[in-house]
């Protein structure tokens, strides 16, 4: 190597050093800008500038950071000689050294982030905590309204099918218990529209404590025999109803049910979306070619104007009310009401008012992103209705045909449960789900405090956690100055309930009244062990809090031990426990899980 270049290779590595030296990163508190790269032009010769005073070179980094210190202008120093040719060069690349240093400190320009249809999750829930466990000696009573919705079970199962794991709030325990048949005997007649079974047996996640099973059946009333029905379908044609899980789907479950229809029923159809309209007037229920045309039609477009929709729909069925017979609105929607009535109070009162002039609601929800299950549910409950979620056509079918006269028909209004329990027995209870409908120990004998309804066929089940008067699974520290209570009555008796309700059209309620004994089975029978596991999985999805570390391996076991085999024959019990299998796959184990044995 030559003179000349080594020098020249010496002065380049001093030069980019002490550039690298005077390069400060930039301050990360200041908002990044996008920088536009420009071509850099060609080096010329010019004299080497000598090394500012500190504070010009401050003023200069924050002029090009885009803010101006004011700063007292210093003494400018003497013009530099012209520089040799090579030393130009060198200096020229040195410059471009210390650029390139000094973009590699700046931050990458980040890319848009406008966000895309379909992006933002807009999905909403209503915040309940699980119910708290009670002491029988200061709360003996507990008091509640049924629930045979459904909707959160099938709702959470498209969440795992999608690979991710529920909300906690998207959990509700008896929704879940309430989707499955527990092979309950219906009534002997229909003086008394539902029967009344009862269980209790050992918890499988800690045989200290006990379950206590409840459970109503309806009597069942075969298709053909459903009174005629009056049916509005309420149909959201907004835009965000173009998608495959939504629109498409929801046209598909109607066709499921054209073909049920009678000559003796009733359909219309009303659409909203920025205005709402009439695609049905209401036809005969045997004028399946009209009908399936006019489901055809439907196209989405547009924003909600769900309030509008909801009047409209309640107009077309007091147009074609049916005295004696079924007189429904079926709302069937993806998301929020965002044009018009959206105040939930005023869309209550409008239900309500309708509902008392025997029109009932029913909700089926469809897709996600912006599903609306806290609207969806409350307006169920208000409207006398029941809520279903709707995630695959074979879902479509089984709500609005399979188990149609349970949807369509109500034979019972206003049913409310309440249990008294007897601390003799009993020192600790919790009632697994069910918090949506609680109700004050006042209200069970009031006619006026609505309360839940049941359909033809029907069956709903509440499950009640016990721990026995003296076990050492108690939850709750017993009182210092407390004494132990000694029953007047019904020493033997484990808890009094008591059910009330009003048959369709009565404004006066019936009143049932049963002890149940503390006769313990040494093994729970099928049906209770499959409930305890569905029960077990809604409380594993929202923390497990209360299963004493039972996990999901426990929980697909004990399901699929109690599948049963003529009792699944549609499949729903197998596909529960592939479910487990996905949410135990999906869930975040911990150092203290690496014990658990995964699902196999």
């Amino acid at each position: 190597m030559n003179v000349k270049m080594l020098l020249r290779s010496l002065l380049l590595a001093l030069l980019v050093i002490g550039a690298g030296c005077s390069v400060s990163r930039p301050d990360t508190d200041r908002p990044v800008r996008r920088i536009e790269r420009t071509p850099a032009p060609p080096p010329v010769e010019q004299p080497i500038a000598r090394p500012a005073p500190a504070m010009a070179r401050n003023q200069h980094r924050d002029k090009a950071d885009g803010r101006i210190d004011r700063q007292p202008a210093a003494t400018p120093a003497p013009p530099a000689p012209p520089a040799p040719p090579v030393v130009a060069e060198i200096a020229a690349t040195a410059d471009s050294a210390q650029g390139a240093q000094r973009m590699a400190y700046m931050p990458a320009p980040l890319p848009s982030m406008q966000p895309m249809p379909g992006d933002i999750n807009r999905e909403n829930y209503t915040h309940r905590d699980s119910n708290p466990v009670q002491l029988a000696s200061e709360q003996p009573v507990s008091t509640f309204s049924i629930d045979v919705d459904t909707g959160a079970y099938t709702n959470v199962r498209r969440m795992l099918n999608a690979g991710q794991l529920p909300p906690a709030d998207a959990v509700r325990a008896e929704e879940f218990i309430n989707y499955f048949d527990y092979g309950y005997a219906p009534p002997a007649d229909r003086e008394q529209p539902f029967s009344v079974t009862t269980e209790l047996a050992p918890a499988p996640w800690n045989a200290q404590r006990q379950l206590l099973l409840v459970g109503i059946q309806g009597y069942r009333v075969p298709a053909a025999q459903i009174p005629a029905s009056n049916l509005v379908f309420l149909i959201d044609t907004s835009g965000s109803m173009d998608e495959a899980d939504k629109l498409p789907l929801l046209k598909a479950s109607l066709k499921q049910l054209v073909r049920e229809l009678r000559a003796q029923d009733r359909v219309a159809i009303v659409t909203y979306a920025g205005s709402a309209g009439v695609a049905l007037p209401s036809t005969a229920g045997d004028g399946h070619a009209a009908i399936n045309a006019a489901i055809d039609s439907l196209r989405a477009g547009g924003s909600t104007n769900g309030g509008a929709g909801i009047e409209l729909a309640y107009a077309q069925a007091e147009q074609g009310f049916i005295k004696g017979g079924v007189n429904r609105v079926i709302l069937a929607t993806d998301g929020d009401f965002n044009v018009g009535t959206v105040s939930e109070e005023a869309l209550k009162t409008t239900i309500e008012d309708h509902r008392k002039s025997g029109v009932a609601l029913t909700t089926l929800g469809f897709g996600e992103g912006n599903y609306n299950d806290a609207m969806a549910a409350m307006l169920a409950d208000v409207g006398n209705g029941s809520h279903h979620y709707i995630d695959s056509l074979q879902e479509g079918r089984r709500v609005l045909v399979e188990e149609m006269s349970a949807t369509l028909l109500t034979i019972a209004q206003d049913v409310k449960i309440q249990l008294e329990f007897n601390p003799a027995q009993v020192q600790e209870y919790r009632l697994i789900g069910y918090e949506k409908r609680l109700l004050k120990r006042e209200d069970f004998n009031n006619d006026k405090v609505d309360a839940g309804e049941i359909g033809a066929g029907a069956n709903v089940t509440a499950i009640y956690e016990i721990t026995p008067t003296g076990s050492a699974a108690a939850r709750i520290d017993p009182l210092r100055y407390g004494a132990r209570p000694t029953p007047t009555k019904g020493g033997h008796e484990l808890a009094f309930l008591r059910l009330r309700y009003k048959l369709p059209g009565q404004s006066a309620s019936r009143l049932i009244e049963q002890p149940i004994a503390a006769r313990v089975e040494a093994r729970a029978s099928e049906r209770l062990r499959f409930a305890a596991a569905v029960a077990a999985f809604a409380d594993a999805l929202r923390g497990g809090n209360y299963l004493d570390g039972y996990g999901y391996a426990q929980i697909a076991q004990l399901a699929n031990g109690a599948r049963g085999g003529d009792a699944d024959a549609d499949g729903y019990r197998a596909g529960f426990v592939q479910l487990v299998k996905l949410a135990d796959g999906l869930a975040t184990r911990g150092h203290d899980d690496a014990s658990d044995t995964a699902v196999r």
